[in-house]
């Protein structure tokens, strides 16, 4: 089984070190590790790291090995691969290295050393995110881009327009990105790192509720074939894919919802009867209950289309985290535990998304 690698990239003092001293002890609990600390991203800037490759080891709690490494990156990564064994080797490089070159180089031995690159983290000081991107605009901005998660250090306490602004400049460097702006302390091990590797998404959560198929939007007649191949006849169109707002890939809806051409064979020769659209969002907002209420009962009106199933987790006005369920005629709000930030999905036929946007205050 390969091992999963995760580089967590961010300028000095956005708190790389603690994030990753959180994620040993808790996230990654019962993984065999090796943490890299690395100046790699220095190398083309200092010529004194341009020596042989140097690995230094020493033990950390929680069973972890750190090594520090110097000069060959990809040769003392192989290395280190070969040696331990790990089920996963976090990588922290320089603050001021570009993640693109990190991701690189490990691309660059992954086939042979049997790696697979399972999250690309960047963590962003958020009260210094507008200072950062003004003064350090490329190598900021390839921090952000390349990220496929966005983990928010220092939101605690920070007013809710300087958390909107620092999550807009960032959603406008990339879009597909988790962004976490909840207070680390509020947050499990669990939680982040499912943020980090891409999981733990409410669309998947929605989709396999309702029986309907994660990659084309159609559901299925028979709830014991879930794993299917999908075999697409195309016609006078090409087919298109891209990444909904928790970076997973989907096929592109028409405009009239359907999928011209999709057709699906299974075991049982099921074939598709409806097809969906989803709604996903991210938001750092605070909600009151009110407002929530107010929302659902917008989605009973009919105003945002068909609605068959919503769910979020969302901030509260008031403090904690207000979680909700809905199906038509039936909503549950409730209090629950923080997620990495504010999240909800809404699945449905014809959806109005101006509509759910606005009732939502997402716009």
């Amino acid at each position: 089984m390969a091992t999963k690698v995760t580089v967590f990239s961010g300028f000095l003092g956005a708190g790389k070190t603690t994030l990753i001293k959180k994620l040993i002890s808790d996230g990654y609990a019962g993984e065999k590790l090796v943490l890299i600390e690395n100046e790699f991203g220095e190398i083309g800037i200092d010529g004194g790291f341009l020596k042989e490759a140097g690995i230094e080891i020493t033990e950390m709690n929680a069973g972890c090995i750190c090594c520090t490494l110097v000069g060959d990156f990809g040769k003392a990564l192989k290395e280190v691969a070969a040696r331990y064994a790990p089920d996963r080797i976090l990588i922290e490089p320089s603050g001021v290295g570009k993640l693109s070159d990190v991701i690189r180089a490990v691309q660059a031995v992954a086939q042979e050393a049997d790696l697979t690159l399972d999250g690309c983290v960047t963590v962003v000081d958020a009260v210094k995110c507008r200072m950062y991107a003004k003064n350090f605009g490329e190598f900021f901005d390839d921090q952000i881009e390349h990220a496929r998660a966005i983990i928010l250090s220092r939101t605690a306490g920070l007013a809710q327009d300087k958390l909107d602004e620092c999550v807009k400049l960032l959603r406008q460097k990339n879009t597909g990105a988790a962004i976490l702006t909840t207070p680390w302390e509020e947050l499990s091990g669990e939680v982040i790192r499912g943020a980090v590797s891409g999981g733990g998404g409410l669309l998947e959560e929605l989709l396999e509720a309702e029986d309907v198929c994660a990659v084309c939007g159609c559901r299925h007649e028979d709830h014991d074939h879930h794993d299917h191949d999908h075999h697409h006849e195309h016609h006078d169109h090409d087919a298109h894919t891209h990444e909904d707002s928790y970076g997973h890939e989907a096929h592109e809806r028409h405009e009239d919802g359907h999928h011209e051409g999709c057709h699906h064979e299974h075991e049982g020769h099921h074939h598709a009867d409806e097809v969906f659209q989803s709604f996903g969002r991210e938001t750092p907002r605070a909600y009151t209950r009110q407002e929530l209420e107010n929302a659902l009962e917008a989605l009973d009106r009919g105003e945002a289309g068909t609605v068959l199933r919503a769910k979020g987790i969302l901030p509260c006005a008031g403090g904690g985290w207000l979680h909700f369920d809905y199906v038509p005629g039936e909503r549950d709000i409730r209090m629950g535990g923080a997620d990495y930030t504010g999240r909800l999905c809404v699945i449905g036929a014809g959806l109005n998304e101006a509509v759910l946007e606005k009732a939502f205050f997402l716009n």
